[in-house]
């Protein structure tokens, strides 16, 4: 039986603010208050929409996401190591928590899928994604959406995929349940992305680390032009309050496959990747949040990226063999739907 999900086109509507968006759906809630982040403490899913909508219009800046040759190879190349091999492109795809539609986008561009459809719970994440979109000339509609109830009927999409999503959903598996309701039979899914429980925990020391070391040596005099405004270091203190509630899992490999094959998945396999890279990746992000984005030039951005990549390929090519694979700090995991 096909659940009904109201798997109407999305019309631009003056409620919603969403280039291409459903008409009704909330707007976008770009500043939080210290109020609301009290408030949402203790309610998960109101710290989602605040604290990606107040990330929304910078999140392409801050991690350094873009949608040309660099980021599609970055994102096929994530595909490819769970699914590489697969028949392309898909008809019609999914991203689930699309954040600015990073993933999606870039498989759309490097040949994965035809047609796509972006959901996040963050109004300010969709009208973005969107954006971006058009301004690729992709096809592709949005809507906010609660990633464990999907808002289309069963039997709808070829492919679904996400990005550093699962660890924000209350319910992984209940997700996934969704997920392969809504996928056609045969059809997979990919996550990739995903913190694992042991490099999460590196990784967040290695930026508090970074963090404190950047803000207080700025206040020496002779770094004062390296450092922000205390509006923008207390506005960023109050995001990285409601980055400790959105973030509320982390993973072991083997468990992560065990949730999907709960779930119903079959051909489920987890891989995991960025050891060496994460090593240097955390404390680069962190430093390039905590100064003015304009003392960081080219130069910069090629040591990062350089860094990153001759960083991947000794933990692709050397660590991989060494080092268990729960000590990397991403996992990426897909599974198919059964075919009735």
């Amino acid at each position: 039986m096909t659940a009904s999900r109201d798997d109407r086109p999305h019309k631009t509507g003056p409620a919603s603010g969403l280039p291409g968006g459903q008409e009704g759906d909330p707007a976008p809630r770009p500043h939080a208050s210290a109020e609301e982040v009290e408030a949402a403490r203790s309610d998960t899913k109101l710290a989602q929409v605040l604290y990606h909508d107040w990330e929304a219009e910078t999140y392409d800046d801050k991690w350094s996401i873009s949608y040309d040759e660099r980021c599609i190879d970055y994102a096929r190349g994530r595909f490819d190591a769970v699914a590489g091999g697969e028949k392309l492109p898909y008809g019609r795809a999914l991203e689930l928590g699309c954040g600015t539609g990073f993933f999606l986008l870039n498989l759309m561009q490097g040949g994965v899928a035809a047609t796509g459809s972006v959901t996040d719970l963050s109004p300010g994440m969709v009208k973005v994604a969107l954006r971006n979109a058009e301004n690729l000339g992709l096809d592709v509609d949005g809507r906010v959406a609660d990633a464990e109830t999907i808002p289309y009927d069963d039997d709808t999409f070829d492919l679904v995929v996400g990005h550093a999503v699962l660890h924000h959903i209350p319910d992984v598996e209940q997700s996934l349940r969704e997920v392969l309701r809504v996928l056609k039979p045969g059809g997979r899914f990919v996550f990739a992305g995903e913190p694992t429980t042991v490099g999460n925990f590196y990784a967040r020391w290695l930026g508090r680390l970074t963090w404190e070391t950047t803000t207080r040596a700025t206040r020496l005099p002779f770094l004062a032009d390296w450092r922000k405004s205390q509006t923008e270091l207390d506005e960023s203190s109050r995001a990285a309050a409601l980055e400790a509630v959105v973030d509320l899992h982390t993973f072991d490999p083997a468990e992560l496959e065990n949730i999907a094959r709960a779930a119903g998945a079959v051909g489920v396999q987890a891989k995991t990747e960025e050891f060496a890279a994460a090593l240097l990746g955390w404390p680069v992000r962190t430093f390039e949040a905590a100064v003015p984005a304009e003392k960081l030039g080219w130069g910069w951005a090629k040591f990062a990226f350089n860094g990153w990549k001759s960083l991947s390929w000794v933990d692709d090519k050397v660590l991989k063999h060494v080092v268990p694979r729960g000590f990397f700090y991403n996992v990426m995991i897909t599974g198919v739907k059964p075919n009735n």
